[in-house]
């Protein structure tokens, strides 16, 4: 268990859960929640909290497919419509839900928490409820850092003043490991992962070594296996170059570009259209390698690979 980010003492602290007596010095996930919300201001108690669990599901098209979906748009999608029975989400719950990840066999990672600000009733269906949520920075020190064992995948969610969410072990509470560079000819990064790699500090090593470097890359989309070469020249490198897309998700292509036209249209997030798009390098240059140069390689490229007639380049 890491103690590089402090903690206040109340988390530690014994607590008595419902119904049960003080626990042994383990570390429970009701220990953190109580501890935590004591110094949270308002106080946020078990009561106030509902812990909700969700898995990838790739066959099912209105469910969580990947990693990639794990934007916040997408979650607050997902969490917000609630079945309208009762008996299968409760009919008023509580203020805070924490949205935990399943991250193999029963580990669980927390990947944030909502405020719930009640149902919006004239959005209600025959079948479904919805409800308002907002992002809330309860937990926010612990987000994709604390993971639990959740005991039964076939629940996937229950109230944390319950004895059975209060007494889920806590397995860790740490960052993720550094990921090591691959080396240049090993970079195949999706998506999601391209977005990690210019924020997260456990690429800290692939920006140092994507920042030196101009280069020839290609972007193709696994759903249907259409090609993008592109280039990255000058000062800008291929940590700037691809910066810009996990940001937009199309860097200013054309064809890229009427992607997110037609994901608008469809009333999606902006960068939608992307999630299926692979990101790597065919062939990378020194800092002093002259334009000419790399623009030779990348029209090399483009013919090779004829992505002028059958991929997503248009010049």
């Amino acid at each position: 268990m890491s103690d590089q980010q402090p903690f206040p003492p109340s988390v530690f602290a014994a607590t008595a859960f419902p119904e049960e007596p003080a626990f042994s010095s383990a570390l429970m996930l009701g220990h953190v929640l109580t501890g935590m919300g004591a110094d949270y201001d308002p106080t946020v108690r078990l009561e106030d909290i509902h812990i909700v669990r969700h898995s990838f599901r790739p066959g099912d098209p209105d469910a969580l497919h990947g990693p990639e979906d794990l934007s916040e748009d997408r979650v607050v999608a997902y969490t917000r419509e609630q079945d309208i029975s009762p008996r299968r989400f409760p009919s008023d719950p509580p203020r805070y839900w924490v949205i935990l990840i399943a991250d193999g066999q029963r580990r669980s990672r927390l990947w944030g928490t909502f405020e719930n600000h009640g149902e919006i009733v004239a959005e209600r269906t025959e079948s479904n409820r919805y409800f308002e949520l907002r992002p809330s920075r309860f937990l926010t020190a612990l987000n994709d850092r604390l993971v639990i064992e959740w005991d039964n995948p076939r629940s996937w969610h229950r109230s944390a003043n319950s004895v059975t969410a209060a007494r889920m072990p806590v397995l860790e509470i740490a960052d993720r490991d550094k990921v090591p560079f691959p080396g240049f000819d090993g970079v195949l990064l999706p998506y999601h992962q391209l977005r990690d790699m210019v924020d997260d500090p456990r690429y800290v090593d692939w920006r140092t070594a994507l920042a030196e470097v101009q280069g020839i890359y290609l972007i193709t989309d696994s759903s249907n296996g259409k090609q993008y070469v592109g280039k990255a020249d000058g000062s800008e490198r291929i940590l700037g170059r691809w910066t810009t897309y996990a940001r937009d998700g199309h860097g200013g292509n054309v064809a890229l570009r009427e992607l997110v036209r037609d994901s608008a249209a469809g009333e999606v997030t902006k960068t939608d259209h992307a999630r299926n798009f692979v990101f790597s390098l065919l062939r990378v240059f020194g800092p002093s390698t002259p334009s000419s140069e790399v623009n030779l390689a990348e029209s090399h490229y483009k013919a090779a690979l004829m992505t002028r007639e059958f991929g997503l380049n248009r010049n």
